[in-house]
């Protein structure tokens, strides 16, 4: 629904950038209009904007503001919240053409890039450096630094080394003003003034567009990495497991979960036998070096047997070590393949990892709901895939009930409604029911400073929630 404040900024827009940055074709436009959150409303913006520089996105804020129009930025439309989704009439900002790797500093351990870039190509640049960018979100390979930064992704590796936010020293924004601000630093230290920075980061677009990004990087030369598989009859029996290792005060360096609907949907894709060894599998690795590294293998063994373990194992090589987390890497795919998926992204702390699974299993059963699960076991957080028939509307209600009752009790158990993916659309009821109304009002203070106008993704985060 394109309105006449919208015809006004479309207008503008058009006199002010090149042609070829505009697109407003209905059936062009409509494919930047939503993310990949099933179930996630959205609408038909008035025109998407393929900024090339800075100066062109000041020029579609501005011109926004000026005609109260909202404004949403979209990186690879990879993200499960629908936080890029579009609004009526409004106007996107496609960063697909802001996509250069601007610096990669080894002396300084830092690289400055532009928010289109894609994590997975970045990543190969840095090795190429020397260095090594370690969040990598399972859309790695086609979702953007951008959208990372603005969703605080995670990944397999972040139970060791730390997520998005950890990395990110500094950035370009463009504010509800028009003005264009750098926040953060360049050196490893620096703690002048509030983290304005860090506050950015996770904000899903609602303050600022984001238009360059310095990111700290580590050295690029590590040990071979070692794989261990354990196989449980349940996911209790996992979830016990996943305690003892955190008991012990390994940190693997990933801590997989997937249970036996996600096995068997990758098995009938690509027929690894895995289903008939396990209902649950967990992954472990160890990159610590030498004689540190076997000690943690062996340490991650004794835990998966205390757990409960119906056998286990440890790979031999790297091929072996990679080969063992091919199932992960083919879980998301695999269960899409089924229907519909409805992804949760849930975290509770680590000790209550056995309980929340045994929730999640008790909502399948209570809503008669089909639900697969991967999960980030070593640090608590959760992915439970909420699968339905196509055109099935009865099995999609009894989906959505499954998927609140999975984030009231990973609230009741101490954890939160969103560890990676962002809270978009479709955690607006969960925020509210783990913030107080004080925290809720703190967070749109700082909103209605940095996007006095509101033109800043509207309705996402903070919004009405959505059912």
């Amino acid at each position: 629904m394109v309105t006449e404040r919208s015809d006004g900024v479309v207008a503008a827009l058009r006199a002010s950038l090149p042609e070829q940055r505009l697109i407003t074709a209905p059936d062009s436009v409509a494919r930047y209009a939503h993310d990949e959150a099933e179930w996630a409303p959205y609408g038909q913006p008035a025109a998407v904007v393929r900024v090339s520089s800075t100066d062109e996105v000041v020029t579609v804020v501005r011109a926004a503001a000026e005609a109260g129009v909202a404004v949403v930025p979209r990186g690879a439309g990879s993200g499960l919240s629908g936080g890029a989704n579009a609004l009526d009439g409004c106007v996107m900002i496609s960063f697909e053409s802001m996509n250069s790797i601007l610096e990669v500093n080894t002396a300084e351990q830092l690289a400055v890039v532009q928010p289109g870039v894609i994590n997975d190509e970045f990543r190969s640049a840095c090795l190429e450096h020397g260095a090594w960018y370690p969040p990598d979100p399972a859309s790695s390979p086609w979702s953007t630094l951008g959208g990372n930064v603005a969703t605080n992704a995670g990944g397999v590796c972040c139970v060791k080394y730390g997520v998005t936010r950890d990395y990110v020293l500094g950035m370009e924004a463009v504010l509800g003003s028009g003005e264009v601000v750098r926040l953060g630093r360049r050196t490893a230290k620096g703690v002048t003034g509030y983290d304005l920075c860090g506050l950015f980061v996770g904000s899903e677009g609602t303050l600022g567009v984001i238009t360059e990004i310095t990111v700290k990087l580590r050295p690029g030369t590590r040990a071979p990495e070692r794989t261990v598989v354990g196989a449980f009859d349940s996911l209790v029996d996992a979830g016990a497991a996943v305690s003892e290792v955190t008991a012990s005060g390994v940190v693997p360096s990933a801590l997989e979960l997937l249970d036996g609907q996600t096995l068997r949907a990758v098995d009938e894709w690509k027929n690894m036998g895995l289903s008939s060894e396990a209902e649950v599998l967990l992954l472990g690795r160890s990159d610590a070096p030498g004689a540190a590294g076997e000690q943690e293998v062996e340490t991650l063994l004794s835990c998966f047997d205390k757990g409960g373990a119906r056998w286990s194992t440890h790979s031999t090589d790297q091929h072996e070590a990679d080969a063992l987390f091919a199932a992960r890497r083919l879980a998301y795919p695999a269960l899409e393949r089924l229907g519909p998926l409805l992804t949760e992204d849930v975290c509770v702390p680590r000790a209550a990892v056995p309980e929340m699974l045994s929730r999640i299993e008790r909502a399948a059963r209570r809503h008669d709901t089909r639900i697969g699960n991967i999960a980030h076991a070593g640090d608590g957080n959760l992915h439970p895939l909420i699968i339905t028939p196509a055109g099935d509307d009865a099995a999609r209600q009894r989906a959505q009930r499954a998927f609140h009752d999975i984030v009231d009790d990973a609230i009741a158990l101490g954890g939160t409604v969103t560890g990676e993916h962002g809270v978009g659309l479709l955690k607006r009821k969960g925020l509210h029911a783990e913030l107080s109304p004080t925290v809720v009002g703190m967070h749109e203070a700082v909103k209605n400073a940095l996007d006095p106008a509101g033109i800043f993704n509207p309705g996402k985060v903070f919004g009405a929630p959505h059912d």
